[in-house]
Order: C-alpha cells, then structure tokens, then sequence
C-alpha cells in the first residue's frame, strides 16, 4: 500500500485486481498524473473520498465497472453513474492514454468513438465504430465547479461479430425427392462455420471461404430452415438468422387406369 500526501489530504493506492482507487486533491496543488500509473494497472478509478466514489455501471450487460468491459464495433453501449447530490457530471473519450487526464480534454476521433447525443449528465450512450482500446473519463463537479472525482474507465472494442442472413429461394417449392439451394450470406472475417437447423436436427458447415454460400438442403416435407450460430475470424454470434420456408410437394397417389 502507498500513502501519497496532497497539499490538502492524504490518499491511498490500493491495488484491487484490476482495479486501483488513486486519491487526489483535484482543485488543489500537487495533482497526480494519471500517466504515471496508467501502465501498472488495467482500471484505475481516481477518486477524492473513497466512501463517496462513484459508482459506474455497465448497463449494456447490467454488470458492474469491475468487470472487464468488452464491446464489439459497432455497438452502441450506455454507460451511468450513481447522482451525488449537488454533482454534475461530463464524460470524454481518449485513444492515448499517455496525456494528463486532468489536463487534458478527449482525443478520440469521432471516426473512432463517438457519443450519440449528450456528453454530460449521469447517463450517457456511446458508438464505438473502431476496433480498439478507448478510455472514458467521467469528471464531476461540484457545486462550485470544483472537480470533486475523476475516473477512468478502460474499454475494449473487439471487430464486430460475424452476420448471416439467409435468402428466401424463388420458387420456394420443390418435390419430394428433389433438393434446393438456399443463399446464406454472411459478414465479418473468413472462414466461417455455420450451425443451422430445420428445428429438428442441426448441421454444421465450416471451413466456408467466401461472403455468398449456398446451402443445398432436401427436405421429405415442407420445412422452415434457420441458422443458430455463426462463426468467423474474430468470434461467434449465437443470435438467430432469419428464417425461410421451403414447401415440399408430395408426390401423387398412384391410381388405377381403366380401360373400356
């Protein structure tokens, strides 16, 4: 444990997995430099009182700041914190975590991460649109204007999951017997691996190297098909494609011919 001694107050560095509470005195003299300590820990919170620290949420997953935080590009996220009375609050993004975060307003590109409307208030929402680690830092004031806690949040955005959307065929129909092509199309980085199923049994295709790929499928009655899972370079997306229909024919009784 390091004691550090403000002009003001004396704080303390405790190293909680991945977490460090770093007590400053932020509108007095000696402020700490967040990148002096940026490199030993993954998150660190920053905060003047820790029985009054703020408290973020992850609300995307409902899980709390203490857990690692991963997104995928292109999702949107919202990010919260608990109201402390008389605090107001402003969040800004960065990609270079070697500034003085106390010195220094966000330097992330809007091309990289951009918030979707406000940059202030307890709840904000986030659009990450590149592959990256990104640091959000959250400063409140107090009513007289004074930063009364500055946090850092440490986030990772992975490539976006893989997509699959499935096309429905024309003519949709075939007979009993016969087989038919169903278009998958797909997102994201080769190769993929498809589980797909027609709700009954599942079947799994993998090694697939290109974006189109026809799915032949010969079904003995009409039947919905669906893809379950899909997996590609960067990870796996369990949310379900669309569905299609194919309507299977039967063949016709065979009957007596008469003869008069």
């Amino acid at each position: 444990m390091i004691a550090i001694r403000q002009k003001v107050d004396t704080y303390l560095i405790t190293n909680i997995t991945e977490w460090s509470i770093l007590a400053l005195s932020p509108c007095g003299e000696g402020r700490g430099r967040a990148s002096e300590i940026h490199e030993m820990i993954r998150l660190f919170y920053i905060a003047r009182y820790k029985a009054l620290a703020v408290l973020l949420l992850w609300l995307l997953g409902l899980a709390p700041a203490m857990a690692q935080l991963v997104v995928y590009q292109g999702d949107t996220s919202t990010l919260s914190v608990e109201q402390k009375a008389g605090d107001y609050y402003e969040w800004e993004l960065y990609t270079d975590a070697s500034v003085d975060f106390v010195k220094v307003p966000g330097n992330c590109p809007a091309t990289s991460a951009t918030f979707v409307g406000s940059n202030t208030g307890t709840s904000v929402m986030v659009k990450w649109l590149v592959p990256g680690i990104y640091l959000v830092k959250i400063t409140a004031y107090d009513i007289t204007g004074c930063t009364s806690n500055l946090e850092i949040l440490k986030i990772e955005v992975k490539p976006a999951l893989p997509t699959v959307e499935l096309v429905q065929p024309e003519p949709d129909w075939i007979c009993v017997g016969d087989k038919i092509d169903i278009k998958v199309k797909l997102t994201g980085t080769a190769p993929w691996e498809i589980i797909y199923t027609d709700g009954i049994s599942s079947w799994t295709v993998s090694n697939i190297t290109d974006k189109e790929y026809n799915l032949q499928v010969g079904p003995v009655s009409t039947s919905q098909y669906w893809v379950t899972s899909v997996k590609d370079f960067n990870g796996t997306s369990l949310l379900p494609s669309n569905r299609v229909i194919i309507v299977v024919i039967p063949k016709p009784e065979i009957s007596k011919i008469y003869q008069y």
